[in-house]
């Protein structure tokens, strides 16, 4: 098995869009590129002026309108521990139990805060999300349902369990790559530098061939156009072929 990403590694994938990364991730996959990976629901980006965001999954379920979880005194105490046991950088991926009917948001100003300080770089959660200017000058970024006024009853509930965010389950630890467009959710066994050098490969592979027969369209007749695509497409996917086998999304 390769190597996992280092942390320099992660902050290379961070230069590209989830869609680069997912281009690259459908190459060297065992799974199903058209079912698996990427969230089924939509998603908003709360804060898109920060780009992109890698990081590895923590987890956490929460249920703001459920006052009796505050019984648990420990809970925030366990929880950060759990949270600051993990080599970062890391993404908490929260589920709220209450929706589609969210009623309180977990993250706010202070939490932001204090998830930056345990090396968490931003957060992917299927609730709401408030203070998401004071979020963003924090530098935790946000990926969520939708906005709230209020925290009602936020409390941690489960933590380093499997959970399920907008159609698509995370299990702890797995890579995580997400921005305006959604997240993609790599298999532990995929996250190595095999990504990461796929993605590479394949965005070059775009810039040489079809990216560049449309750009270089200028001054032809629309005839020499479309053969210009079409060999493009053509030398695409051999290259696709001969790096990785199998077919590509031009053929």
């Amino acid at each position: 098995m390769a190597e996992r990403l280092t942390h320099s590694e992660l902050l290379e994938m961070k230069r590209w869009n989830t869609p680069t990364i997912y281009n690259g991730w459908e190459q060297i996959t065992q799974y199903d590129s058209a079912a698996d990976g990427f969230n089924i629901e939509e998603t908003r980006d709360f804060m898109p002026q920060m780009g992109p965001m890698v990081g590895w999954a923590v987890t956490l379920t929460i249920e703001p309108s459920n006052r009796a979880h505050k019984r648990n005194r420990g809970a925030w105490t366990d929880y950060r521990a759990y949270v600051a046991s993990v080599p970062g950088p890391k993404i908490v991926v929260v589920q709220d139990l209450d929706k589609p009917r969210t009623v309180g948001a977990f993250w706010g100003e202070v939490n932001a805060n204090n998830h930056r300080a345990l090396g968490c770089v931003g957060t992917v959660t299927d609730g709401a999300v408030r203070d998401i200017d004071e979020m963003a000058n924090a530098g935790l970024k946000a990926i969520a349902r939708r906005l709230s006024v209020g925290h009602a009853h936020s409390w941690p509930v489960e933590w380093g369990c499997e959970v399920e965010v907008f159609g698509r389950k995370v299990a702890p630890g797995q890579l995580i790559h997400a921005d305006k467009h959604g997240f993609l959710v790599i298999p532990e066994e995929e996250a190595t530098r095999d990504l990461l050098d796929a993605a590479r490969f394949m965005d070059t592979n775009e810039c040489r061939t079809v990216i560049r027969a449309a750009r270089e369209s200028a001054g032809r007749s629309l005839d020499e156009s479309l053969r210009a695509m079409n060999d493009a497409a053509v030398e695409f996917g051999a290259a696709a072929r001969e790096r990785f086998g199998g077919m590509t999304e031009w053929e």
